[in-house]
């Protein structure tokens, strides 16, 4: 049987990082609004799945509490495509509509990325959108990918240095792992590490975590990272998730505890800053359409 755990790390949760974006986020819409732009998050839900509306009454209760408005438009679960996509240019031609995020996942057979590609790049809230992948791999400005940036943006609110220490990332998806290597690999005070990337598909791939100083787990594989991948005194991040119904299964067992210098609880690590990215995009996005 498994010994509990003995924790010795220190814990990262994401609420406090999230609180100081956000406070950085209500004094931008304060500026905004006291010159006659109230910025806007238009959301898009198809079908009634349960969860995808819970999750969207969040974001609109998140969008009110800080001043935005937050005008939604439901679809049907049988909306064709074209139903959908007719709704997108809809909101892409209203300059009232800074921002804009189709809740996901969309009901079959519906598709997704097809959708995606129809939104205006700079009203991406997700970041997403292929051309603004492609300005991210380039460096330049554009919505950044939330997870992603909720990462780093957690890492720099705990001090953690990343220039020049060896990062690896634990899989390979686009919407985190990839996205995620080139963030932190990048010329920023808060980046610039060498990253490596690897991923389940690798049959050795723990001979590149126990060497990390920050291992990122993104492989949405629940308990994929153990104790013995982990190199004494690492910083870990669990950033890949999975549900079993509502109950959350992280990459990173939390065993990892009794190794790691600092690491990021099971509930409440990376999902705060990731909020918080996704209202910092949609202000910034009002900011740009205001400029």
């Amino acid at each position: 049987m498994d010994q509990p755990s003995t924790t010795t790390a220190r814990m990262l949760p994401g609420k406090p990082g999230a609180d100081a974006i956000f406070e950085q986020i209500t004094a931008d819409v304060a500026r905004l609004r006291a010159g006659g732009v109230t910025p806007s998050l238009a959301t898009v839900l198809v079908g009634d799945d349960d969860a995808s509306a819970g999750y969207i009454r969040i974001k609109q209760r998140t969008a009110r509490s800080l001043g935005f408005a937050s005008p939604h438009v439901h679809l049907p679960g049988d909306a064709t495509q074209d139903d959908l996509h007719r709704v997108i240019g809809t909101l892409n031609a209203d300059p009232a509509v800074h921002a804009l995020l189709i809740q996901h996942p969309v009901p079959s057979p519906l598709d997704y990325d097809a959708a995606l590609a129809e939104v205006d790049p700079d009203k991406d809230v997700d970041g997403m959108h292929p051309l603004n992948l492609g300005r991210l791999a380039l460096g330049r400005p554009a919505p950044r990918p939330c997870t992603p940036a909720g990462i780093e943006a957690l890492l720099a609110h705990y001090d953690i240095p990343i220039a020049g220490r060896e990062v690896v990332v634990l899989g390979r998806g686009a919407t985190l792992g990839r996205p995620l290597a080139t963030l932190l690999a990048q010329k920023r005070p808060t980046a610039n590490a060498a990253v490596t990337v690897v991923h389940t598909g690798v049959p050795d791939w723990s001979r590149y975590t126990r060497r990390a100083d920050v291992l990122i787990a993104a492989a949405g594989v629940p308990g994929i990272v153990r104790p013995q991948h982990v190199k004494p005194g690492a910083v870990v991040i669990g950033g890949g998730v999975r549900y079993s119904g509502r109950r959350l299964l992280p990459d990173v067992d939390e065993r990892c505890a009794d190794v790691a210098s600092a690491i990021t609880p099971r509930v409440g690590g990376v999902g705060p800053t990731t909020v918080a990215m996704l209202f910092r995009n949609a202000v910034q996005a009002a900011e740009r359409s205001s400029s």
